[in-house]
């Protein structure tokens, strides 16, 4: 840094940042989708003239870490063939570096002078690119080629000209063309954007002068992430968490972590997964580095910079042909539950040794539900990614109504899945003595319930945590475990966790699901009994629980003291 002005370096480094977040505003506010505008599943990043992250958008985490891959992919393909004016496509996540089939990576080159510059980059959800089932998510698909429309990497215009063919072929495999087609150009107009942002720095600093300080701030976030790893003791941590399994008997699938650190780096080993399955939950290898970038990332609370530099002390290997780095042509549209759960096995092997700078398990990661059909003769899908809690942490409870720490997703608002959908949102609310208990509790659990309006639908659906409830941490107490019902005719019947089948609804079926609670951090016995009292009135904690589990009594709206006392000591001589 001496070499440089530091004032500069930090005008810099803070307008990357604001291009990037610029970028991810523009498509929040033009894309079509509501898994794209409300859920807010998309990402954006800029990258520079190497094909290196130099800025990240305040987007979805788990898909940040996936840029690298599609820009070594991208360049190993084109190499010196990129122009002016071309923008390239893709979302193969065998051979192009993408992650499932919804996510389609829009990246455009940023020519300076004659010079590529640098890259601004996308990807979002799609609502629909076709394959067995409305949204494009089927558990139930067992190869890639029944879940949609698979694109290599591809010149969506060149040269400043639009390939019609590709649009058109884009166009003709969704059920949703106008939402998919209006996404596309609301990432097309975030990549102009990042390149007009981007043009404004090389033009106000030349592009030699910009460069020292482009390769400083990979240098910086590199140091700080090598600062972050030195702070933990070194060692061998390991952890097993499990996925409950797909279909009506479900076999327990496993997440094996060995996370190694020495000095100043850090290996991530997850040798003992399970194999990869006939299923949609097989998650390629990009998400699951960003899973485990991200862990990493939670282990401090220093601003780092969100460039690639960070990741070069972080090593990962994940067998060839497991469910975390399936073989071709393993289904992968619904790969999600499996990263979230690396990080979450990531998080738990730390948790022995930093058990300060960790998290308790969360609600275990999206829910995906998918519903389609046709309503008065137009096509219609929900896809929505339902979120909900927090696990408790070393000095607060979890919270409720939130993004898993892994992502930075919302639940789609009820007023607009009812204006423009035939569904309606019966019921939608925080479920009371779902968090799991601890001197810290866990962020609460949602149920939210679905009822169809038009005549027939088709649903598929992708949930987890019953079997496995999300873990707590130093004797804290798992989250209350998921559910899933369908109500048909007045009647529920249970639902797996993962069904292996489109199910049909009916005008006035309704789905209800019921996310898991996250998971408790310390003792519940020492836990504050005021605290007890005011979950309690608030009602997310219910008085015999906080009796039975918590040992506080309550009486007339007020704690007990003397019984509270009794109720511990009875509690702490039954545990021995």
């Amino acid at each position: 840094m001496s070499r440089l002005d530091p004032i500069t370096f930090e005008v810099v480094k803070n307008a990357l940042s604001s291009i990037a977040d610029e970028m991810a505003l523009v498509i929040m506010r033009s894309a079509y989708s509501p898994v794209v505008r409300d859920s807010m599943d998309y990402s954006t990043a800029l990258c520079d003239r190497h094909g290196q992250i130099i800025a990240q958008g305040l987007t979805l985490a788990v898909q940040l870490g996936a840029f690298p891959d599609g820009m070594r992919h991208l360049l190993a393909q084109y190499g010196s063939d990129v122009k002016e004016g071309d923008i390239f496509l893709f979302n193969d996540p065998y051979g192009s570096g993408g992650q499932h089939l919804p996510d389609i990576y829009v990246i455009k080159p940023v020519f300076h002078a004659g010079r590529l510059e640098g890259w601004a980059c996308t990807m979002a959800h799609h609502s629909d690119v076709g394959g067995i089932a409305p949204g494009s998510t089927a558990m139930h698909a067992t190869e890639i080629h029944q879940e949609g429309l698979t694109l290599p990497t591809l010149k969506l215009y060149e040269q400043g000209r639009p390939n019609t063919t590709l649009f058109r072929i884009i166009e003709k495999n969704t059920r949703q063309p106008v939402q998919v087609l209006g996404d596309l150009k609301a990432q097309l107009a975030a990549c102009a954007i990042g390149e007009r942002g981007y043009l404004r720095l090389l033009e106000k600093y030349g592009a030699a002068n910009l460069h020292p300080y482009l390769d400083e701030l990979q240098d910086q976030a590199e140091c700080m992430m090598r600062q972050v790893i030195r702070d933990i003791p070194d060692g061998v941590y390991k952890f097993e968490d499990w996925i409950d399994g797909i279909g009506d008997v479900p076999e327990p699938i496993k997440i094996a972590v060995t996370v190694t650190v020495k000095g100043d780096e850090v290996d991530i080993d997850l040798t003992g997964t399970s194999k990869q399955v006939p299923a949609a939950i097989n998650c390629p290898i990009s998400m699951v580095n960003s899973s485990a970038y991200c862990a990493m990332r939670c282990m401090t609370s220093t601003g780092i910079p969100n460039c690639q530099g960070y990741m070069r002390p972080i090593t990962i290997r994940a067998p060839e042909g497991t469910i975390v780095n399936p073989l071709p042509p393993a289904a992968c549209a619904a790969r999600g539950v499996i990263g979230y759960r690396v990080f979450d096995a990531i998080i738990g092997a730390l948790a022995r040794v930093v058990p300060d700078k960790v998290i308790a398990g969360s609600e275990g990661g999206p829910t995906l539900l998918s519903i389609g059909g046709r309503h008065r003769n137009k096509a219609f899908v929900l896809t929505e990614v339902m979120v909900g809690n927090w696990g408790a942490r070393a000095t607060k409870d979890g919270v409720e109504g939130i993004s898993n720490p892994a992502a930075n997703l919302s639940n789609q608002p009820v007023e607009l899945i009812e204006a423009e959908l035939p569904l309606e949102i019966t019921h939608y609310a925080l479920v009371p003595d779902s968090g799991g208990a601890g001197k810290h509790r866990g962020g609460l659990a949602f149920s939210r319930e679905y009822r169809l309006t038009a005549d027939e639908a088709v649903f598929t659906l992708r949930s987890d945590r019953r079997d496995h409830p999300p873990y707590g941490i130093a004797r804290g107490l798992a989250g209350a475990p998921s559910r899933n019902l369908l109500i048909q005719d007045g009647k529920s019947e249970i639902l797996p966790t993962m069904p292996m089948k489109a199910m049909q609804l009916r005008k006035g079926d309704i789905f209800r699901h019921v996310s898991a609670g996250g998971g408790g951090y310390g003792d519940a016995r020492e836990r504050d009994p005021v605290l007890v009292l005011n979950d309690v009135v608030a009602g997310k904690v219910s008085a015999q629980l906080a009796r039975e589990v918590y040992g506080v009594a309550i009486e007339g709206g007020k704690v007990d003291a003397a019984a509270t006392a009794q109720l511990r000591s009875a509690l702490r001589t039954a545990a021995q």
